[in-house]
């Protein structure tokens, strides 16, 4: 099966789905999330948010078709601001939530990793 030929992954509906899940979840109270316990000890929320914004980035470019050199660039730089905007927002506006750089930081690995398992399943499975 030619995955990016399966609509549901090319869904643009989905991929902007996808984005309104994050924005949800960004903006969760801190009361909201789970306290201690070991999700807390091996930094659950890192690989939250490094699957988040993984899903996005590939989502987004399985969408929107993100085949030029520059688009993707643009793509993982947009990807950054936004996660770096989030924690501003849960810094100054969000209750119980604060900036966290490593948040940050998992967003760009995800994106990061987003980009690269799109480009491999687009490898695999572009036409000739």
């Amino acid at each position: 099966m030619n995955l990016l030929k399966a609509g549901w992954i090319q869904s643009k509906t989905l991929a902007i789905g996808w984005l309104l899940l994050m924005c949800f979840l960004f903006v969760m109270p801190g009361t909201n999330l789970p306290k201690g316990g070991w999700w807390v000890d091996i930094q659950l929320d890192k690989i939250v948010h490094i699957g988040l914004f993984a899903g996005l980035i590939f989502l987004w470019a399985s969408a929107f078709e993100l085949h030029l050199p520059a688009t993707k660039w643009i793509v993982l730089v947009l990807a950054v601001l936004y996660g770096t905007l989030v924690e501003l927002v849960q810094k100054q506006w969000i209750p119980n939530r604060s900036f966290d750089v490593y948040d940050i930081i998992a967003d760009a690995a995800g994106a990061v990793l987003g980009l690269f398992v799109w480009l491999r399943v687009y490898k695999k499975n572009k036409p000739l």
